[in-house]
């Protein structure tokens, strides 16, 4: 139990809970873990679940129709992840996503998360101040794609999410940015010489 408590306080930062609750919240949320490679879900598949990443790095990305794939997001420790529109709209996946790391994860599935929006109704406040925070990030990210250069971009990423870059490769960083991986190390070159 002592266990639960710690792991469930650290994915609700700043909520408290009975000891009844933690039992409710433990019973719901399932750790998993996978090996870097193994694919979580794929285009085209139906999804229930809602990860959280306790340790190691996952990301979504879309595919075109030529097999270029654009990285969407990015999941490190204490971030959250699913294909949202899919999660959200119970309609076919039309992200993949990846682990780039070996992680440990605890999912939730959609029918026990109402549950605990019922049982534990600050929950639901916890959940809601998370979407708005990605939504204002996401809207962010997309002014940030049409209006900045490829060199505005990655400086931005840099400087926002310093822990991803040294744990993910160039062409995951690049595909993020909407770039090759060619002109991100020219980026990088003339950073490094300025």
């Amino acid at each position: 139990m002592r266990s639960d408590k710690s792991k469930i306080n650290e994915i609700f930062k700043g909520l408290e809970f009975t000891e009844d609750e933690i039992e409710i919240i433990a019973s719901v949320f399932h750790k998993v873990t996978y090996k870097k490679g193994d694919i979580l879900l794929k285009t085209g598949e139906t999804t229930d679940y809602q990860y959280y990443t306790y340790e190691g790095c996952l990301r979504s990305y879309h595919t075109d129709l030529s097999g270029k794939e654009y990285t969407v997001q990015f999941a490190i420790k204490d971030w959250w992840m699913s294909d949202y529109t899919a999660f959200f709209s119970d309609s076919k996946s039309i992200m993949n996503i990846e682990v780039i790391q070996d992680v440990i994860l605890y999912r939730i599935c959609k029918k026990d998360k109402e549950t605990l929006y019922a049982k534990i109704p600050r929950i639901e406040s916890f959940f809601r101040k998370k979407l708005e925070r990605a939504f204002a990030a996401f809207q962010k990210r997309i002014l940030s794609n049409i209006s900045q250069t490829a060199t505005e971009r990655y400086i931005n990423f840099r400087n926002s999410y310093p822990e991803i870059e040294k744990e993910v490769k160039n062409y995951h960083i690049a595909s993020y940015l909407g770039i090759t991986t060619e002109s991100l190390s020219r980026i990088r070159k003339e950073i490094a010489s300025n």
